[in-house]
């Protein structure tokens, strides 16, 4: 089995990060292609290295600009000595040096942070350095570019038994060689654009938690980990705020069929999360997660006899459209039809969609309210079990927690709950608390 490796900037973020790194990779040989991020926080108050490089270029005078350069070869100087190392980056900091005193772009001074420890880890590894300005394509939104991309890395790839290919960016996908980043998901996605051409079995992204969770940690004290997740069920949780990977950095993997492996660095032991497509698997639990966002806003049409006006629907949803705004559920009654929207989006353009909802479907009255929270409860293991829904209506009853708004997909997959914002933690923890023993 042959598997690429991501380690995230927390896994990476000093010399002793470095040789929990280097264990980790040398203790398995299938472990072939490494994707690493830029050196993230040494402790709380510590500044990644990323942010030093954007304060760098941002730089309003000589003296600022001096300062946070040198803190950033400090950075990487302390790394090398710290490993040990015969290898120097004073030719690559002088390059970069004149870039950001021309100004060539914030995506190649951001970037640089991965170049250089990528740089610094395949010369520690004793791996093949290959840079992704050369073999990863990025258009102008930065989304990759699959038709360019994917003959050139595989090539790449092909021809080389071990590499090291630094995270977040590439180029430009118009020929011009301009350093590009990624809109989203950074490193995630280059492992993920990685795994897929080289044609792995496996993709570990190391990080600094043993796996995703099944409540946020900041809510529920110490949760489970999920040990197994589908990208149906993470799609779900990440599209109500769970921190997990972003879809982006899913789809080239989801596409091959590659699972990603979640795991910790600094306790590799640890099974950590693994994301499939599908599995026989049964779950630990009947829910696999639980994920929620405040700052929602909902938006009530009452009509009679809306259901038999065609194309009401349509004209309700265009009005929406002509004001940029997208709607997150749609929860609807006989004579009701209920649109929730982010509030922080919808309130400085509230009067001309009510407005424009009296033109196209006159309805009889429209009422407005804000102040809601939705909570995603997701799990494949809802559609063998009988009264799941219910279970979390009583859970939030016996908190005296009064249930806004409801909506449960087809698929039973998920149940979304709208609580009032005060209510939201305490929720997820009266969820929590029925479903996890």
């Amino acid at each position: 089995m042959s598997k690429v490796v991501k380690f995230g900037g927390s896994s990476l973020a000093d010399a002793k990060q470095f040789k929990k790194v280097y264990q980790i990779i040398k203790e398995d040989k299938e472990r072939k292609f490494v994707v690493p991020s830029a050196p993230g926080k040494r402790f709380k108050e510590d500044t990644k290295v990323t942010d030093l490089l954007y304060k760098a270029y941002r730089a309003q005078n000589k003296s600022e600009f001096n300062a946070t350069f040198e803190e950033i070869k400090e950075r990487y100087q302390d790394i090398i000595d710290g490993l040990k190392l015969n290898i120097s980056l004073d030719e690559d900091f002088e390059i970069m040096k004149k870039a950001f005193e021309d100004q060539i772009g914030e995506d190649y001074a951001a970037s640089r942070g991965e170049y250089l420890n990528g740089k610094v880890l395949a010369h520690y590894l004793e791996f093949q350095f290959i840079d992704p300005k050369d073999v990863i394509f990025i258009d102008e939104h930065g989304n990759y570019d699959i038709e360019k991309t994917d003959p050139i890395l595989s090539a790449a790839l092909a021809n080389v038994e071990n590499a090291v290919i630094p995270g977040f960016y590439g180029s430009l996908n118009d020929g011009s060689g301009i350093i590009k980043a990624f809109s989203r998901g950074g490193s995630d996605v280059t492992g993920s654009i990685v795994a897929k051409n080289g044609k792995v079995d496996l993709y570990e992204n190391w990080t600094d938690v043993s796996g995703f969770l099944i409540a946020d940690p900041r809510i529920v004290k110490e949760p489970d980990v999920i040990e197994t997740i589908t990208y149906k069920e993470l799609r779900e949780l990440s599209y109500m705020g769970a921190s997990v990977l972003h879809e982006n950095s899913v789809f080239p993997v989801r596409s091959e069929g590659i699972p990603i492996n979640i795991k910790n660095t600094n306790h590799p032991e640890d099974p950590g999360t693994l994301i499939v497509e599908s599995t026989c698997h049964k779950p630990a639990h009947v829910i696999t997660g639980i994920a929620g966002t405040k700052g929602f806003a909902t938006v009530m049409i009452e009509k009679d006899m809306m259901n038999s006006e065609i194309g009401f629907g349509r004209k309700v949803l265009e009005v929406f459209e002509a004001h940029d705004l997208s709607f997150e559920h749609m929860p609807s009654g006989i004579d009701t039809m209920t649109i929730i929207v982010n509030t922080d989006e919808f309130i400085d353009k509230e009067q001309d969609v009510l407005a424009g909802l009296h033109r196209a479907v006159q309805p009889d009255s429209i009422e407005l309210e804000s102040d809601l929270a939705l909570i995603a409860v997701v799990g494949r293991g809802m559609k063998a079990s009988r009264g799941t829904a219910a279970r979390v209506f009583n859970a939030l009853a016996k908190e005296n927690i009064n249930i806004k708004m409801i909506d449960q997909g087809s698929s039973e997959l998920n149940i979304i709950i709208g609580v009032r914002n005060c209510y939201f933690e305490p929720a997820i923890k009266a969820i929590y608390n029925e479903f996890i023993d």
